[in-house]
């Protein structure tokens, strides 16, 4: 069989199966708002909170690109100062001072003085200063290549995020139809069972069936209805898992609608377009180019820098009537000798952590190839056992039809009965989960091959752009707020 034909077969199975649990769930009372996994997700692309904790990270990491880009900014700083000065001047009259030199007068021969001289001063002055820097061994260069690196990694992280946001919905979802769909078909069971009950206390009334009969029925009655209660339980852990990952309840859920022309068609196809295509591969290529960057930034600390410095002052210091003013433009290149060892250290460093993330990447290579394949394997798995299941129910409803009619004529116990209507509820229940599976399969499928978005399941929602955001901040002087006003 082609590759194509056993997709097509594929995507006929599903539909068929998707059919089969809308039907299984048709007679429960739907609500009056039922909802579908398109809107689902759609409400998960916009108010999941794990997913907008990252749209805010990548709104963070924008605004290294206007931090790196300071570096070809003037820095302007201005200064000023006032205070008080207070100077007291003591000295001796003319007449003390020559009698000191006078040899041979006596002392006293000449009347002694002394002179107090006391000056106030408030010295004030302002200033201001501007530095550009000219060249500083390219890092300012490769600082702002550095940033967009990780702005663009961010990105595909968000990608990345945005892809497990939406398959964890989808998987919410299927779980609930699939909770909803097994207690209804145990709920269904328990009436078959009481009236499987009710017809062997009736044939034990005429003699033909034993106590024992009865007590298996009534046993086996129980057992169902222990069932029901696992299964209400299952379904309110799965509600409680989807309002989580929603962000509101769920009532009654419709069947799922198929996405098989969304994937791949083949095996081959799906690894190529995960190597090519998927967020967390690119998100390690930009982190291993913002280290290799990073590399160059700190090189860049051992070349000359060449800053160009201006200053204008004006001062007021020795009266109020004295001023001094003061400019200067001054070029200044600063030549690193030797600054202790610390650059080279952080050269190797970064060196060695650039290895790491050319690693870290071939490991997420690895770890989406081994999701593709997974994915692949559960999908076409999952058809194979929807096939089947669907064989079993015939077989079985075949078998229990037969088995009734021969117990009519005491050729099969009660226990019989029971034990052919349980390996229905089985197959029934296997069905039910395989269809589950199947489009769980699909959707883990098109997130590994990095298709899983909303541009792809045509979702009505606005989308996030990053770019809004970045093209806001990247060429921003000034300002305190962000673009949404805080």
């Amino acid at each position: 069989m082609s590759t194509s034909e056993s997709h097509r077969r594929r995507g006929g199975t599903l539909r068929v199966s998707l059919l089969a649990l809308g039907a299984a769930l048709a007679f429960l009372p739907a609500p009056a708002a039922a909802q579908t996994l398109e809107s689902a997700l759609s409400r998960a692309y916009g108010s999941n909170p794990t997913l907008n904790a990252q749209r805010a990270q990548v709104r963070a990491t924008d605004e290294q690109v206007p931090q790196a880009l300071s570096g070809y900014r003037p820095i302007i700083t201005a200064t000023g100062d006032v205070g008080a000065q207070r100077t007291r001047t003591v000295a001796d009259s003319q007449l003390g001072q020559l009698a000191a030199v006078i040899p041979g007068l006596p002392p006293g021969a000449l009347p002694q003085g002394r002179t107090t001289q006391i000056e106030t001063n408030y010295p004030r002055g302002a200033g201001v200063a501007v530095q550009q820097n000219v060249f500083n061994g390219f890092q300012t260069r490769n600082q702002v290549r550095t940033a967009e690196s990780n702005i663009l990694g961010a990105r595909e992280t968000l990608r990345n995020s945005e892809q497990n946001v939406l398959f964890d919905a989808a998987q919410a979802y299927m779980d609930v139809l699939r909770d909803y769909a097994i207690l209804d078909v145990r709920r269904n069971n328990v009436q078959v069972l009481e009236e499987e009950l009710r017809a062997a206390r009736e044939r034990f009334q005429v003699g033909e069936v034993t106590r024992t009969d009865t007590a298996q029925a009534e046993s086996s009655l129980q057992g169902a209805r222990s069932q029901v209660s696992a299964a209400e339980s299952q379904l309110n852990t799965s509600r409680a898992t989807y309002r989580q990952v929603v962000g509101e309840d769920i009532s009654r859920p419709r069947a799922a609608r198929s996405i098989d022309k969304l994937l791949p068609r083949s095996l081959p196809q799906a690894i190529g377009l995960s190597q090519a295509q998927h967020p967390a591969i690119l998100a390690a290529f930009h982190g291993v180019d913002a280290a290799t960057l990073q590399i160059r930034v700190f090189e860049g600390q051992l070349l000359p820098s060449l800053n160009l410095e201006a200053s204008f002052q004006r001062r007021y210091d020795e009266s109020s009537a004295d001023r001094l003013t003061s400019g200067a433009v001054v070029g200044r290149l600063t030549i690193p000798i030797y600054e202790g060892g610390s650059v080279y250290s952080q050269v190797r460093q970064a060196k060695e952590t650039a290895g790491q993330r050319r690693l870290e990447a071939d490991i997420a290579r690895d770890q989406v190839r081994q999701a593709t394949v997974s994915a692949w394997g559960q999908v076409e798995g999952a058809t194979a056992q929807i096939a089947a299941a669907q064989a079993q129910i015939e077989a079985s409803q075949t078998a229990l039809n037969g088995v009734r009619e021969e117990a009519k004529v005491g050729q099969r116990t009660t226990l019989d009965v029971l034990n052919a209507q349980q390996d229905l509820l089985n197959a029934r229940q296997s069905l039910i989960t395989a269809q589950r599976d199947r489009v769980v399969a699909a959707y883990a499928l098109l997130s590994a091959v990095g298709w899983l978005t909303a541009d792809k399941l045509g979702l009505k929602v606005v989308r996030y752009d990053p770019n809004t955001h970045y093209d806001q901040v990247r060429d921003k002087w000034i300002g305190l707020r962000t673009p949404d006003g805080r």
